[in-house]
């Protein structure tokens, strides 16, 4: 799933996630926040490492559990294809809402969201990835 709109993306998000209720209601949301984002969705961390490599976003919102390969195995993956990658993790495992840098079977994540997802806490880490990124390529 790609953003629809007409302007010219500034960044781009991959959203991987399992459950397909959070799944869309995401890809719902995630496009009227950030209409200047070309988002791409994954519903297991295999299809979600192949878009990674076909696009190689700017910032990827992953589920920590999930079939065929985890968000941690995923995460390590991508972070050996393009290590400045920023990576929010959603999981309803814990409940450590907004922890940065944080490391998870001996992966770094950027930000950590426990589920339900607080809209304001994920957009606040976007918008703070966002910003490291500006800071990266600035």
């Amino acid at each position: 799933m790609e953003s629809t709109n007409n302007t010219t993306p500034t960044f781009s998000i991959l959203l991987v996630e399992d459950e397909a209720s959070t799944l869309e209601l995401l890809a719902t949301i995630l496009p009227k926040k950030y209409p200047g984002a070309l988002l791409h969705t994954a519903h297991d961390g295999r299809k979600g490492l192949d878009l990674f490599k076909t696009h190689t976003p700017d910032i990827v919102i992953t589920d920590f559990n999930m079939p065929e390969m985890s968000g941690a195995q995923m995460v390590d993956k991508i972070r050996a294809i393009k290590p400045d990658t920023k990576i929010i993790v959603i999981t309803g495992k814990s409940e450590k809402p907004l922890q940065q840098n944080f490391t998870q079977e001996g992966v770094v994540f950027d930000h950590f969201i426990a589920k339900p997802v607080v809209f304001q806490e994920l957009f606040t880490a976007i918008d703070q990835c966002l910003g490291d990124l500006n800071d990266i390529f600035n």
